[in-house]
Order: structure tokens, then C-alpha cells, then sequence
């Protein structure tokens, strides 16, 4: 199966690629050919072009929050007194420069922002809300929905 952008489409070996880094993005180059059936040059020069183009957005290390004392996961719902432009923007700048907002999306129905926190422990979200997310003037509600176990966490997108 071949995806296709505006000027570039991708063809199996793109996909392929991709897979393999994101299963393990420390692969060499060579390790990386290896997987993919290909020699050396043209692998990292697909590789070049998938990172030009947008397709690899960046290389991550994944960290255990447990080991870290941030595994309380928290999916706060908010919802905003009045949205205009003006007050998403504030919002979400807001949101952008909190460390514990491990994701935030702007989401239809009943709330207008979902955001995913990692905190060490109940009282520290209780702090976190007043003093944080609660100090923002435009939040009408808040609902708190707290992660008893996680299931299924992938990072990666099915090609």
C-alpha cells in the first residue's frame, strides 16, 4: 500500500522504513538497511527525505513515569467560559509551557480541551489544579478522570 503527498508518494520501502524506526530508532544506518532490504546510501537518503518531508517528525527516548514518580495519570476535561480565537490562544500557550500537560487536544462535545497530566500522586494534582490549570480566567469547568490502570499505551501510527 502506497501513501501519496503533494509531491512525494511512498512507496513500500518508505513504509518499511518507517516501521523498523519505530520499533527501534536507534538502529544504525547499517542495521537499518539490513532490515529493509536495501544497501546503505539509498536507506539513509530515504530516511533524509522522510525527515524533510515531515513523515519522521523527530527521534524520541521513551521514559517509565513510575520510575520517575510522575505515573498518576490524569485526562482532565476543560471547558472554556467563552471561545473566540483570542481565548484558545491564551489557553493554550498556557497549556504549552506546563511540563505535567503531556498532551493536550482540542476536542468536540461537552469540553473543549482534553489534556493528558502526569503528576506523582493525588494531592500533587489537587495543588496542580488550584494553582495551575485553575488560575486561568477563561475556564468555566473542569472534570477529572483518574487512570487506574493503563491498558494500552502505543506511540507509534499504523502504516
Amino acid at each position: 500500500m502506497a501513501f501519496e503527498t503533494e509531491s512525494y508518494r511512498l512507496d513500500e520501502k518508505d513504509l518499511d522504513i518507517l516501521r523498523a524506526l519505530q520499533q527501534d530508532a536507534r538502529l544504525t544506518n547499517k542495521e537499518l538497511a539490513a532490515k529493509v532490504h536495501l544497501s546503505t546510501t539509498p536507506t539513509y537518503e530515504r530516511v533524509k527525505r522522510l525527515e524533510r518531508l515531515g513523515y519522521i517528525k523527530q527521534y524520541a527516548t521513551i521514559l517509565n513515569a513510575d520510575k520517575l514518580n510522575k505515573g498518576f495519570a490524569v485526562f482532565c476535561s476543560v471547558k472554556l467560559r467563552r471561545l473566540n480565537s483570542e481565548m484558545a490562544l491564551s489557553f493554550c500557550q498556557m497549556v504549552k509551557e506546563i511540563p505535567e500537560v503531556t498532551e493536550c487536544y482540542n476536542i468536540s462535545g461537552s469540553f473543549d480541551y482534553l489534556l493528558r497530566i502526569q503528576a506523582p500522586d493525588m494531592k500533587y494534582y489537587q495543588q496542580f489544579l488550584l494553582n495551575v490549570i485553575g488560575r486561568h480566567d477563561n475556564i468555566a469547568s473542569i472534570e477529572s478522570t483518574f487512570v487506574m490502570e493503563e491498558i494500552k499505551h502505543e506511540y507509534s501510527v499504523s502504516v
